[in-house]
Order: structure tokens, then sequence, then C-alpha cells
């Protein structure tokens, strides 16, 4: 079974960045006890665009599948900022986000001697 990596791509203004980021700092570690949980890198883009990119790697879809639907949405519940909405949520950093997928075909790790 080939692991999977999720990409979720998050357009961030330039005024909120600072914002995602703290935010995911605060929960940093959230993560990584998830069963089947594998890799996490948080991608800040250098030039071109205002979208981050949140890499994370999975041994399988099933085991993804189960930290969103519980641990992620506990997560990002109550997590941010001291300037939140109407409803006492924080307001989101990210103005639109979306979900790529992919199965890992081919890999390549640095050779040792």
């Amino acid at each position: 079974m080939a692991s999977v990596v999720k990409i979720n791509v998050l357009t961030v203004p330039p005024e909120m960045r600072d914002t995602l980021e703290q935010r995911f700092a605060a929960r940093a570690g959230a993560v990584e006890s998830s069963d089947g949980f594998e890799w996490f890198e948080l991608l800040r883009p250098v030039e071109g665009t205002d979208q981050y990119l949140v890499y994370t790697r999975w041994r399988s879809e099933e085991d993804y599948q189960k930290w969103a639907s519980g641990r992620m949405q506990a997560s990002h519940r109550g997590a941010g900022s001291a300037s939140g909405s109407a409803e006492g949520q924080p307001k989101p950093a990210a103005s639109e986000a979306t979900l790529w997928s992919f199965e890992i075909v081919q890999q390549a790790a640095p050779k040792t001697d």
C-alpha cells in the first residue's frame, strides 16, 4: 500500500501571513501522534503567489480520513488569536482553501555512504 499525500492550498492575504504561521505554531504537535501520520510541512510562498501549501503524508487514505474527521476538526476549533469573529471564533487567516490528494508513485532520498 502506497502512502498518500494531502496538500491543503491556502490563499492567504499578505496581512494575514503572520497570523496563519502563528496559528500553525500554536498547534505544533497536534498531528504528530496520529496513527498513520508520516510527515508535515508548512510551505510559505516566496514569490509570485499568495498561496501557502500545507503538506502532510499519511500511511493510508483511511488514516488521513480518521484524523480529518476527528483530530483535525478539534485542532481547528479555538485555534487562533484574540481578534475573532462575532461568534467568538477567530477570523480565518486564509481567504480560500483547496485540498489536493496524491498517491506516492516514486520517491528518492539522499544516498548514504
